[in-house]
């Protein structure tokens, strides 16, 4: 079985998913193949534009508008790049000719000693900008850095050149930040280091944060083009990499915060000892997040035993957002796109390439507060593409002791799209009769396209669409083979309206379809078992 620990280095996920999934195509053709999918199959989702909900929020919050989702390329040499990523390269150049100054910070007074108070030195290096400034070796304490627009801060690698928080900095410290939350900043750089939280000086704390978007790593809060390359996050109280708006805000469904990033770009990012998420995105636009590592978090920022610390997570109102060839481990979620109850959802979110390894969940596309019928209906969870998708031995976490190992759960989402997917469990371990994939909560227009499954033998079904009051519909399953699995290979639950299974196979000793009674319309036109004793049933269940 794979294991990536906090050291894997995440320019080799490319390759490990190629070579898992075995691709016998190249990774514009599968692109190509799920926006096909996503055009003929899934009626894009528009929801209606609601009132005000939360006054407290009124001036913090804009409505947000259905946006179509981007087009994907490839270049080349097989990289998936999102199109507006022609800006970000423009103004990587325009930040290039703005620079007027190239220093190094022990120029300032700077001691990389480990010990020594730098918090002066880093701010007369940046002055107003205008400036990269050069982190030799060593570790370089300070309180906090701000950084002015138009900033370039290049260190000499991870582990290497370090950044440490100050044994006397607040929980609610932001080791690295932009200048100016409110007014926001723009063209920052920031490559080749490792940044430190020292969660050891806060000793034995309940929680390591402080709320809202403070104590973590890195934040950029209402930063315009940013760039995060090649750097490594330890031990956050709260998140080791979070792209945000001033202030996160719940005003309510079809809402967003004001203020929010956009075109920022993440890229060979590792991260460890999370107290939240790896990486996290609220209320902003255009961000590209690829070949990161995050794995192991504490969990600390919440409650023991019910911490949503996810590797990845696209949260309240992000749009717009590109995933490629990341790599999560031991994580609650290895990628949760959702948002909170009283905030929208993230929308028009695309994953190319990602490898779960004993992550919780997988793959967790939610909207609390959005799932049961008597919650209101979510205007804002929709658009949702994935393709080149690996989950590998999902399991159960004292993270959140009482959540179940899931490879994929599509909750509340509309239009979702998921093209290439191979999901391996260990055939020894005890999944307690639970469902792997569950379509379920009201989730609409989903299409499962190519799946690959195979040694979840304790678990109860590889994939249930869940019915009920809060059903699932506009299912269409296809092109999936299951081998060595769980006992019923699909289950669809009471009162699906509309569901397809089209060319499945099964391989094994189990694999039958459960249908329960009060399903009025599936179509099952072609399912079928190889290797068994007798014809895979259709049980009424």
């Amino acid at each position: 079985m794979i294991d990536l620990d906090k050291k894997h280095d995440p320019a080799n996920n490319s390759r490990l998913i190629s070579e898992l999934l075995g691709n016998k195509y190249d990774i514009q053709s599968y692109v190509n193949e799920t926006d096909r999918i996503f055009h003929s199959i899934c009626n894009t989702y528009k929801g209606n534009q609601p009132s005000f909900l939360k006054k407290m929020f009124r001036l913090e919050a804009k409505t947000t508008s259905y946006s179509k989702p981007f087009h994907t390329f490839v270049d080349i040499e097989g990289n998936p790049y999102p199109e507006w990523k022609k800006q970000l390269d423009y103004e990587y150049a325009q930040l290039l000719g703005k620079i007027k100054r190239e220093v190094n910070i022990e120029e300032f007074g700077a001691i990389g000693d480990g010990k020594t108070d730098n918090t002066e030195a880093f701010k007369k290096a940046f002055g107003n900008g205008g400036v990269k400034v050069h982190i030799p070796e060593g570790t370089f304490v300070t309180k906090e850095i701000h950084l002015p627009s138009w900033t370039y801060l290049v260190g000499q690698g991870k582990g290497i050149s370090t950044i440490k928080l100050h044994d006397d900095a607040p929980i609610s410290a932001r080791l690295v930040t932009n200048a100016n939350h409110w007014l926001g900043n723009h063209h920052l750089f920031i490559e080749a280091m490792s940044l430190d939280w020292n969660v050891e000086r806060l000793k034995n704390v309940e929680k390591t944060s402080s709320g809202g978007n403070h104590s973590s790593c890195l934040t950029f809060a209402h930063v315009t083009f940013g760039w995060v390359q090649n750097v490594e996050a330890i031990n956050p109280g709260l998140h080791c990499f979070d792209v945000t708006s001033t202030r996160y805000n719940y005003s309510g469904d079809g809402f967003r915060a004001r203020r929010g990033s956009e075109y920022v770009w993440l890229d060979h990012l590792n991260g460890y000892g999370f107290s939240d998420d790896g990486i996290t995105t609220h209320h902003s636009d255009f961000v590209l997040i690829s070949n990161c590592h995050m794995c192991d978090p504490s969990g600390r920022a919440h409650q023991k035993g019910h911490s949503n610390s996810n590797g990845i997570e696209i949260d309240d109102g992000s749009k717009n957002v590109l995933l490629v060839n990341n790599s999560t481990a031991r994580c609650f979620g290895g990628v949760e796109i959702k948002a909170h109850e009283d905030s929208s959802a993230a929308s028009n979110v695309q994953i190319v390439g990602h490898l779960s390894v004993n992550d919780n969940r997988s793959y967790n596309f939610r909207h609390i507060g959005h799932h049961q019928k008597s919650d209101p209906e979510s205007k804002t969870a929709y658009n949702i593409k994935a393709t080149n998708l690996i989950s590998v031995a999902p399991i159960f976490s004292d993270l959140y002791r009482d959540s179940q190992p899931r490879g994929l759960v599509v909750s509340a989402y509309k239009s979702v799209v998921i093209n290439n997917f191979l999901l391996v469990g260990d055939p020894d371990y005890d999944y307690k009769g639970n469902p792997i994939v569950a379509i379920q909560y009201r989730a609409r227009n989903v299409v499962l396209n190519n799946l690959t499954m195979r040694y979840f033998k304790k678990a109860g079904v590889d994939i249930k669409v869940f019915g009920g009051d809060q059903r699932a519909d506009q299912i269409l399953i296809t092109n999936t083979r299951i081998t060595d699995s769980a006992k019923q290979g699909i289950n669809i639950g009471t009162g699906v309206k509309n569901i397809k299974i089209s060319q499945v196979r099964v391989f094994g000793t189990n694999g039958s379809i459960g249908l329960k009674s009060g399903t009025p319309c599936i179509d099952i036109s072609d399912y079928k078992s190889v290797g068994f004793e007798k014809s895979v049933q259709i049980e009424k269940i």
